[in-house]
């Protein structure tokens, strides 16, 4: 085996402290590539989600082998991220953060999602090779999803008046070009898909994007017992957050018009409210809440299919190669990056509107061969470019790349591209 390499990651969210797909992301990262007997510093911002999450804090669970996680703490509450949001710079947290870089002598630093553990200002710290990956549209929005005024993907800017639609303070470092200045600390930017690099270019961003998707491990221990129970009747499902751009608000009432199934919702989030009620009197739709993720792989395995409606401009969408590993076909808008993953795949359907949805549904549950080669496509089309063991190597391959870019040489480790077993 080579040389490990020296890995520190930042970013707002990590689990358990973690509200999306992006935190998650980051994990699963971490920990491929201590897998590989690299070592791996995490640092993120507890008193972000302090702020955004109701109720208690999740316990934090012992680190894991190879894996260091650093929980920033300020004890000023909500004054730790509004002074990073709105001056664009690790105010609380800033000179630990410096320490822990300088001191830990890293061969990679990584920039996450850094809207509110340092913003631009964070991304002149560290050593070694510096990526960014952008989990959302932040490089590029006010409010990360390009979803103008809260109620349409954002076709051109208007960030002043949206980012105020959407109840937040305008960033006044958006407006010095102070983003534009650190930009240039960094060594590669990495778009999670073709879209999302297009996607950014539109919107302005000045760097060239490479681009390297979200990744699983081949397969992943599940919990069968609950999906068992809960499937009473074949079903479809959708997993993530309730929340209106993920679009279930067209879907729900389509199922009272599609009575030979039921759809299965996991998932929380503040527009659940809205969507229960909106849901009232339609027997087929059933609300799960929240699934652990160790027992989503029973509930993607048994459904006739995944429907994801999101009318946003999503990054990637890490629910479709969740579904694909486990040879579920899918059922996705033709929006954002899902065209890109189910065209690759030739694991399920794209719709418009709700007429299109019903009758892709009934494709899937009504044409078992369709649905059949749909399923196996779906599972090779994982293997062979959403697996841990086929994207891992193209990290590596960059960092290998940008070092030798830095010091022309000079013999360099390469680093190795070993599958996992």
């Amino acid at each position: 085996m080579s040389e490990p390499l020296r890995f520190c990651m930042l970013t707002t969210f990590f689990p358990p402290s973690n509200f999306g797909g992006d935190g998650i992301g980051v994990q699963r990262l971490a920990r491929a590539l201590a897998r590989r007997g690299h070592h791996v510093t995490v640092i993120h911002d507890v008193d972000a989600f302090d702020v955004l999450h109701r109720g208690p804090r999740p316990a934090a669970p012992p680190d894991e082998d190879g894996i260091e996680v650093i929980r920033l703490h300020s004890g000023l509450g909500a004054l730790s991220p509004l002074l990073t949001q709105q001056l664009g710079r690790p105010v609380a947290h800033g000179a630990r953060i410096r320490r822990i870089l300088e001191e830990g002598d890293y061969d990679v630093t990584m920039f996450h999602n850094v809207s509110l553990v340092g913003g631009p200002g964070l991304l002149r710290y560290g050593t070694g090779v510096r990526l960014y990956e952008a989990h959302e549209h932040w490089l590029v929005c006010p409010t990360h999803v390009l979803w103008r005024h809260g109620r349409e993907a954002c076709p051109g800017r208007e960030c002043l008046r949206c980012t105020l639609a959407h109840h937040r303070p305008p960033q006044l470092w958006r407006y010095t070009g102070a983003l534009e200045r650190e930009l240039r600390h960094v060594d590669a930017f990495i778009a999670k898909s073709e879209f999302s690099r297009l996607k950014h270019r539109e919107f302005g961003f000045p760097r060239d994007m490479e681009v390297i998707p979200y990744f699983l491990p081949e397969e992943e221990p599940t919990v069968p017992g609950r999906a068992h129970a809960e499937a009473r009747r074949p079903y479809f499902l959708f997993v993530g957050r309730l929340e209106k751009i993920k679009g279930l608000d067209d879907v729900i009432p389509a199922m009272a018009r599609y009575p030979q199934a039921d759809l299965l919702i996991a998932g929380e989030g503040e527009h659940g409210d809205v969507l229960r009620a909106q849901a009232a009197g339609i027997d087929n739709v059933r609300f799960l809440g929240r699934v652990a993720p160790e027992a989503l792989g029973a509930f993607y395995r048994d459904a006739i299919a995944l429907i994801v409606p999101s009318v946003c401009f999503e990054t990637f969408g890490l629910i479709l190669i969740e579904s694909f590993r486990q040879g579920t076909p899918v059922l996705a808008r033709r929006i954002g990056p899902f065209p890109e993953i189910v065209e690759t795949a030739g694991g399920g359907l794209l719709f418009d509107g709700a007429d299109d949805l019903l009758r892709a549904m009934q494709t899937m549950q009504e044409q078992p061969d369709t649905r059949g080669r749909m399923a196996r496509a779906a599972r090779a089309a994982f293997l062979d470019h959403w697996s841990e063991r086929a994207v891992l190597p193209r990290y590596l391959d960059l960092i290998h790349e940008l070092r030798e870019r830095r010091s022309p040489g000079r013999p360099v480790v390469t680093p190795e591209k070993e599958t996992v077993a």
